[in-house]
């Protein structure tokens, strides 16, 4: 009864059955493997970030290049305060405002872009406090460079003088004459009375729609292997019950001898061609 199974076609069958069971089950395994790393780096990310309000500020050198590990981590840095610039189109607890964002020259020319804190309303330079004179120490949570169009970020361009879209050294560099911190901080209290502006989690640590989608693409490959075996099992119960009825002589020669796959066809052949 089951000596079609050695037949060329359930050759080709059931090597693909043999194939792609495996290969689902890897993907959908490997779907699961990033779902539960993203889940892990968001726990990661709270923790650095409850850790960040408890330990004790590192030199900036010490934290940078700025990664997942080292963002939201309290920096330090001495110099003292250049350029003034303002960052506009920023909401903080649900309100319309700007950045007030100061260029911290320290030793060695380089320049650390620092956000002293944040007012309500359209950015007006006129409103900003002006920085510290001298030599100064800043305290803050080191972030990574802004990319203009992620993250609510602007990317519209023509922006006033004075003003930037996106606190980046790549933007930044464009409009001072010296080097810029591919970092930047902000500061944990305002600066002249300025609302601070809370720290951000680095990307791609959170519990996002990437996870969730890597959580769907689990079920999906999932679903694709049992897909597949059912139709294994369908087509051997059909292939079964046709061996059974030509066995029984419940079915013409001709269909007999094409098999289950050809009965459709016999039948098209006949409707289809024109009465003489």
């Amino acid at each position: 009864m089951y000596r079609f199974l050695l037949t060329p076609r359930w050759w080709g069958i059931n090597v693909f059955v043999l194939l792609a069971i495996p290969f689902c089950i890897f993907m959908g395994s490997w779907q699961l493997s990033r779902f539960e790393a993203r889940v892990d780096e968001h726990r990661d990310a709270e923790a650095t970030a409850t850790a960040a309000h408890t330990e004790a500020p590192r030199p900036l050198a010490e934290l940078l290049p700025v990664d997942k590990a080292t963002s939201g981590r309290q920096a330090t840095a001495t110099g003292h305060y250049d350029r003034q610039l303002l960052v506009p189109d920023r909401e903080l607890d649900g309100r319309h405002g700007f950045y007030v964002l100061t260029l911290l020259r320290v030793d060695g020319g380089e320049a650390l872009p620092v956000v002293r804190g944040w007012l309500p309303g359209n950015a007006d330079p006129a409103k900003a406090p002006a920085p510290p004179a001298g030599r100064v120490t800043v305290t803050g949570a080191l972030q990574a460079p802004e990319t203009p169009g992620d993250n609510g970020v602007s990317a519209k361009g023509g922006l006033p003088a004075g003003q930037t879209a996106a606190i980046s050294s790549a933007t930044l560099v464009n409009l001072v004459p010296y080097d810029v911190y591919p970092a930047w901080v902000t500061l944990a209290k305002g600066d002249a009375g300025m609302k601070a502006v809370p720290a951000s989690a680095p990307s791609d640590t959170g519990l996002d729609l990437k996870a969730f989608q890597n959580l769907g693409y689990t079920g999906e490959w999932f679903v694709f292997a049992g897909f597949v075996v059912f139709m294994w099992f369908r087509l051997l119960r059909r292939e079964v019950e046709f061996q059974k009825d030509a066995s029984l002589g419940l079915l013409p020669d001709t269909e007999a001898d094409a098999g289950p796959g050809a009965t459709g066809d016999a039948d098209y052949d006949s409707a289809s061609s024109p009465v003489r």
